[in-house]
């Protein structure tokens, strides 16, 4: 197995961070943290009003592909790295295909295809596709946890890790389910019906379904592109190094390297950064509910490394420190501690405010409104802290609403602390492009807090994204979907208006609940077209019209011709060797039993995955081009438009 460090402590290590951390909620103290907020702590069970660990992650978005923020009625170019929460909606157009994370799950969005983001929380993955093509590859499936994608007259389950594809009509009155590898769950007239690899079924109708088995059938430009996907992901180095349920992680190969520094463990580096670059400072922040202020990374590999882990300064180059690689990582909005802000704060340029990324060790304090459990939990699984660090923090910011005066490594780094005017903060504007100068003394001497006290408006909420001329059919806002389970709300926000919370809450309108129905058999398509020969007929007639919808073929992405395999692969670079000694990787499997693994045998070979494609480099090069930033008239960092690119070549000495 690839993914083998820590694996065989994950047990361990879970159970004791359930030991420490459950003592915690039996104290008066434990009803909830409001930093920002003056009311009284709710009656409601402790974790209640947590938030979700997980999100979703727009990794990839070709063509035009168009985002509606849960809550809001505007649709808006969607943007690489904005995290996706339950109630988001996405739309990828003609000739577009989109790409999301949720830890180690892919959701691939073919050409004219809508989804909404139901439910994305610590329990269950649930998914409204109300037409077009979605390819789902799970990884790993956890008892406890539920993936489940809902469609106009189905509602169809993952029993296993595997490959799934469903297909949804314009109309929604067919639904075609594609298995490659795994097993699941289709529910939908009151019957279900278990699904196979190697399957695929057409379900017909609404009240009363029909079916209708066939053979997998040829793979089109979706399938390829997605299995191409797969396969990097399962050659990915990083998943050495993190828990794959880190979200993004998969995108830190093409773009940076793996190191061990003394004291630190395993770090990664970015291979290529702009002069002046650091941290937090290349992206725009945006508010979205429950967390609020959270970051938008502009850097083609900016996810996985500013919403886990921290980042150390060593020799002069910045490194991102993972969690624990046994567990899986709790989002946050942003690792930062804050500088400024809020009411009464002014720096000598006027209202802004200012931030620094937090260090190995140092504790995030979150500004939204969670549990004491929930502070443990997004502390101890994203770096190494003590437990009695974590308390005399919590006691000084939350209990005594003291400013924390402790020793933050990075804030006292020049260059670590980055500081913006107001407008450009709650506005949503590019941070690079507005950094404003402040002495560092005057850094010095205002006191760090947990959060912005900054009140966000309506822009902060669109974020970065323009709105877009054509909007996606009607049917993306109306058109119900059958479920199995009811959606569980994500938490109100405290910068929600009662719209917003509105349009959230009638987001329970668009699933019509079923319960799993009689199990009905499907049988295999070759026993399905012997039984036909014989005069066997469905088990409910389908209408005429019925009858018309399944002659026609199937949903197929319009993407044209799909792209030809690469003619060379790269060999990968070598790890540093420090760290090759101390943790090497296991042998990887042949191509030939990767392929003997998935039922489809299908994927065509990547080039690996540690050496940046055309369409990588492009990226690189297209953040690259538009980083030719200038100060503004207030005081801003000098730098010049024709900014130099860093490479870092071999690791630096360990910290002093």
């Amino acid at each position: 197995m690839k993914r083998h460090l820590g694996r065989l402590n994950a047990a361990a290590i879970l159970a004791i961070l359930l030991g420490l951390t459950a003592p915690l909620t039996l104290r008066a103290q434990d009803a909830q943290i409001a930093p920002d907020s003056q009311s009284a702590p709710s009656a409601q069970p402790v974790d209640d009003q947590d938030p979700p660990g997980r999100v979703a992650q727009l990794s990839d978005a070709e063509g035009d592909v168009s985002l509606q923020p849960g809550g809001e009625s505007d649709w808006i170019q969607a943007e690489l790295n904005r995290p996706l929460v339950s109630g988001d909606n996405l739309w990828a157009d003609q000739n577009s295909r989109a790409e999301l994370h949720i830890g180690s799950t892919a959701l691939r969005l073919g050409a004219i295809t809508g989804i909404t983001l139901l439910e994305v929380s610590d329990h269950a993955t649930q998914i409204r596709l109300v037409q077009g093509s979605l390819i789902v590859s799970v990884r790993h499936v956890e008892s406890d946890y539920s993936y489940e994608i809902d469609t106009p007259n189905v509602a169809f389950a993952v029993m296993q890790p595997g490959d799934y594809r469903l297909d949804v009509d314009a109309q929604g009155v067919r639904t075609d389910v594609t298995v490659w590898r795994g097993r699941g769950e289709v529910t939908g007239g009151g019957s279900s019906y278990t699904v196979a690899a190697d399957q695929h079924v057409t379900f017909t109708g609404g009240d009363q379904l029909t079916y209708d088995v066939g053979q997998v059938t040829a793979n089109d430009g979706l399938d390829t592109w997605a299995f191409d996907r797969n396969q990097a992901e399962d050659e990915s180095d990083a998943a050495n190094y993190v828990s794959p349920e880190t979200t993004g992680y998969e995108d830190l190969d093409a773009y940076g390297d793996w190191t061990y520094i003394a004291g630190y463990g395993p770090a990664w580096r970015p291979r290529q950064v702009i002069a002046g670059w650091a941290p937090y400072r290349f992206g725009y922040w945006t508010w979205v509910g429950p967390w609020g202020w959270t970051w938008v990374a502009e850097e083609p590999w900016g996810f996985a490394p500013f919403h886990y882990g921290r980042w150390a300064l060593s020799d002069s180059t910045w490194y991102w420190v993972p969690g624990p690689a046994a567990v899986r990582p709790t989002y946050a909005p942003a690792l930062v501690g804050w500088v400024g802000g809020g009411p009464g704060t002014r720096f000598s340029f006027g209202a802004g405010v200012g931030w620094f990324p937090l260090a190995p060790g140092e504790v995030f304090v979150p500004a939204y409104r969670t549990s004491r459990t929930y502070m443990n939990t997004v502390n101890l699984t994203n770096t190494r802290v003590e437990m009695t660090k974590i308390a005399n923090v919590y006691n000084t910011a939350v209990v005594n609403h003291a400013p924390i005066d402790f020793a933050y490594a990075n804030r006292a780094v020049a260059g670590g602390a980055t500081v913006v005017s107001r407008d450009t903060f709650i506005n949503a504007r590019s941070v690079a492009h507005n950094v404003v100068s402040v002495p560092e003394k005057e850094l010095a001497a205002t006191s760090v807090s947990h959060s912005a006290g900054l009140e966000p408006v309506r822009a902060s909420v669109i974020g970065f994204g323009k709105p877009v001329g054509d909007k996606p059919p009607s049917a993306m806002a109306s058109r119900q979907v059958v479920s199995i389970r009811t959606p569980t709300p994500i938490p109100s926000s405290p910068g929600e208006n009662e719209a917003q919370t509105s349009r959230r809450l009638n987001q329970a309108a668009l699933v019509r609940r079923q319960s799993p129905g009689t199990p009905v058999p499907i049988p295999s398509a070759a026993a399905r077209q012997a039984e036909m020969q014989d005069g066997f007929h469905p088990f409910s007639s389908p209408s005429a019209e019925n009858n018309q919808t399944k002659m026609q073929p199937r949903v197929w992405e319009e993407q044209g011709t799909p792209e030809p395999p690469s003619e060379a692969h790269v060999q990968p670079q070598a790890h540093a060797s420090s760290l090759s000694e101390m943790h090497p990787p296991q042998q990887k499997q042949s191509s030939s039993q990767q392929q003997q693994q998935r039922s489809n045998a299908v994927s065509k070979p990547a080039a690996p995955v540690r050496t940046q494609n055309d369409q990588q480099q492009e990226k690189f090069s297209s953040w690259h081009q538009q980083q030719s930033w200038s100060p503004s008239s207030s005081g801003q960092k000098s730098a010049s438009s024709s900014a130099a690119v860093k490479t870092s070549s071999s690791p630096p000495p360990p910290p002093k």
